[in-house]
C-alpha cells in the first residue's frame, strides 16, 4: 500500500540533536546499545535475526554488524553518534541490500517524526567507500533516501542527522533501514534513531534534554 509522505530534511554535521517536542520515542534501542558488543569490536547479525534488541534484520541474505565507538582500522576511527554502540548496514563484507526493520503503535492520521544519523567514512581508494545511502520503507514502500557524501579528508567517521515525517495510516507501522551502498563498500552507518508524534500546531514545541534509545 502506498503511502504519502511529506519530506523535510535536516542535516545537522557533526551535531548530537535530542528529540523534538519533548515527546516520548517510539522506537525501541534506537541507538543500538543492546546487545553489548566487545569493546573496540563487532558483532554480526544474519538476515532473519530477531536478536538485535527490537530490530529485526530483513532484506538481501548477509548480515549487518553492531559496532563498538572505540572501533578503528585502516587509519580511521568509528565513534558513535549516539551512545557507545551503532550499527554497520554493510555488515562484516555482507555489502548486500541488507536492513533492519522494527514495527510500532502509531495512530492512523497522526503525523510522526523519523530522525536518525548515518555516517560516513570517506576513504578514497580504501574499503570503506567515499559515500554512505541508507533507504527508508514505511510499511514496505520506499518513502526517503539519503546519501551522506561528507566526511572528505577527516580521520573518522563523520555523522549527519536526517528527518522526515510520514501520516500513519494504521494502529501498527512497520520502519525499515536498507543499505544503499555498493558491493565494495564495507562502511554505511546508522545511529540515533526516534521516531515521535508530531506536536499539534498551536503546541509550541520543546527540546528534551537527552535521546532516547
Amino acid at each position: 500500500m502506498k503511502q504519502t509522505m511529506s519530506i523535510k530534511l535536516l542535516a545537522a554535521a557533526g551535531l548530537l540533536m535530542p528529540c523534538a517536542f519533548g515527546a516520548t520515542n517510539l522506537i525501541v534501542n534506537g541507538s543500538f546499545e543492546r546487545p553489548v558488543v566487545p569493546v573496540g569490536g563487532f558483532t554480526n547479525f544474519d538476515t532473519g535475526t530477531s536478536a538485535l534488541g527490537g530490530w529485526q534484520v530483513v532484506g538481501a541474505p548477509g548480515n549487518v554488524s553492531v559496532v563498538s565507538t572505540t572501533t578503528v582500522g585502516n587509519g580511521l576511527t568509528f565513534p558513535a553518534a549516539v551512545g557507545e554502540q551503532w550499527l554497520d548496514l554493510t555488515g562484516d563484507g555482507s555489502n548486500t541490500a541488507t536492513g533492519v526493520q522494527q514495527t510500532v503503535a502509531t495512530t492512523a492520521g497522526t503525523t510522526y517524526v523519523l530522525t536518525f544519523y548515518v555516517g560516513n567514512p570517506n576513504d578514497p581508494g580504501g574499503p570503506n567507500g567515499t559515500t554512505s545511502t541508507v533507504n527508508v520503507f514505511v510499511n514496505g514502500t520506499e518513502t526517503f533516501s539519503i546519501t551522506n557524501l561528507a566526511g572528505a579528508g577527516l580521520t573518522y567517521m563523520f555523522w549527519q542527522r536526517y528527518t522526515t515525517t510520514f501520516v500513519a495510516t494504521s494502529s501498527e507501522t512497520t520502519i525499515a533501514f536498507m543499505n544503499g551502498d555498493g558491493p565494495y563498500d564495507n562502511t554505511n552507518g546508522l545511529d540515533g534513531i526516534s521516531l515521535v508524534a508530531q506536536a499539534p500546531a498551536n503546541q509550541p514545541d520543546t527540546q528534551q534534554t537527552g535521546q532516547n534509545q
